[in-house]
C-alpha cells in the first residue's frame, strides 16, 4: 500500500514517482491522480500490477472517460479540504511556484516560456472544477523534443514514447500528423500535471497556484514548503451536498480498468 501523499514522493524527474524503489513504487501517477482530483473523487483505491500507471494517449482523457463510464457516488461524510492561509513561494533556477489564499475553489495560473518556436511563451488561468477540467485540461497531451527522447532512449528511459502518446517537437515543427488539440496545448498540459501533483496534498485545495515554468519538481517543492509552515494552512470540513451530478463532496468511483482474466 502506497498512500498518494506528497511525503511519499521519491522522484520528480520526467514524472512523479510514489514509494520506495527498494520496496514498492509506482511512477507516472500524475495524469490518473489529476483525473480523480479534477472530477472531485477523493476516496479511491487504485490497484496496479506494474511499475507505472499507463500513459494512454499522453493525456487524462481516457481516465476521465473510464470514470464517467462507471459513475461517481456521493457519500454522506463531510469533505475535508486544505485551505491555504498565507502565501508560500519556492524558486528553482528560472522557475518559481507559489500557493496563495483564495476565498473559494482552486485556481491555477500557469506560464511557460520555451525557446522552441513551436511552443514559445504561453500563459493560461483556470478555475478548476469538473466542467473546466473536462473541457479545458484533460485532453492536453504530454510533449517532448525529439533530441531529448533520443537521449533518454540511450539511457533506457521513455522506451514507450511515440506519436500515439505524446506531442513530439523537432525545432519549429510538431511531428504529430493530426497536429495539436489546442493552440496552447503545452501550457494546458502543465496545468494537467499540476492538478495531479497538487492532489498529493491529501485533500482538495482551497487556494490559488501560480507557477512560471512549472514541472513535477516545482509542484512537489511547493507542497513541501506549504507543509513546512504550519501557519500557512489549515484543514477544514464542509457538509456533504445532497445534489450530485458529475462530482461532489466525499465522492468515490469504482474501478474502470480491471485486470484481464483468461
Amino acid at each position: 500500500m502506497i498512500e498518494a501523499k506528497w511525503s511519499n514522493v521519491s522522484q520528480t524527474e520526467l514524472c512523479t514517482v510514489l514509494g520506495d524503489s527498494s520496496r514498492a513504487s509506482v511512477g507516472t501517477v500524475e495524469h490518473l491522480l489529476a483525473s480523480l482530483s479534477g472530477l472531485g473523487v477523493d476516496n479511491v483505491m487504485i490497484e496496479i500490477d506494474g511499475p507505472e500507471a499507463p500513459i494512454m494517449d499522453g493525456s487524462a482523457a481516457a481516465f476521465v472517460a473510464a470514470i464517467d463510464q462507471v459513475g461517481i457516488v456521493a457519500q454522506s461524510r463531510p469533505r475535508r479540504h486544505l485551505k491555504v492561509l498565507k502565501p508560500v513561494r519556492v524558486e528553482h533556477g528560472r522557475s518559481f511556484a507559489e500557493l496563495r489564499p483564495a476565498d473559494r475553489g482552486f485556481h491555477l495560473d500557469m506560464e511557460i516560456d520555451f525557446a522552441a518556436p513551436a511552443i514559445g511563451r504561453q500563459r493560461r488561468t483556470f478555475d478548476v472544477d469538473p466542467a473546466s477540467f473536462r473541457g479545458e485540461i484533460a485532453r492536453a497531451r504530454t510533449f517532448g523534443f525529439v533530441s531529448d527522447v533520443e537521449r533518454l532512449w540511450k539511457m533506457g528511459f521513455a522506451l514507450g514514447s511515440s506519436l500515439d502518446n505524446c506531442v513530439a517537437l523537432d525545432g519549429e515543427r510538431v511531428l504529430n500528423p493530426e497536429g495539436l488539440r489546442y493552440a496552447d496545448e503545452f501550457v494546458r498540459h502543465k496545468a494537467l500535471d499540476s492538478v495531479g501533483d497538487l492532489s498529493l496534498a491529501g485533500a482538495p485545495i482551497i487556494g490559488a497556484y501560480r507557477s512560471y515554468m512549472p514541472g513535477h519538481k516545482m509542484n512537489f517543492l511547493a507542497l513541501e514548503a506549504l507543509f513546512a509552515d504550519r501557519s500557512a494552512y489549515e484543514f477544514i470540513e464542509t457538509a456533504p451536498r445532497r445534489e450530485f451530478a458529475a462530482a461532489g463532496a466525499g465522492a468515490f468511483a469504482l474501478a474502470a480498468y480491471a485486470a484481464e482474466v483468461d
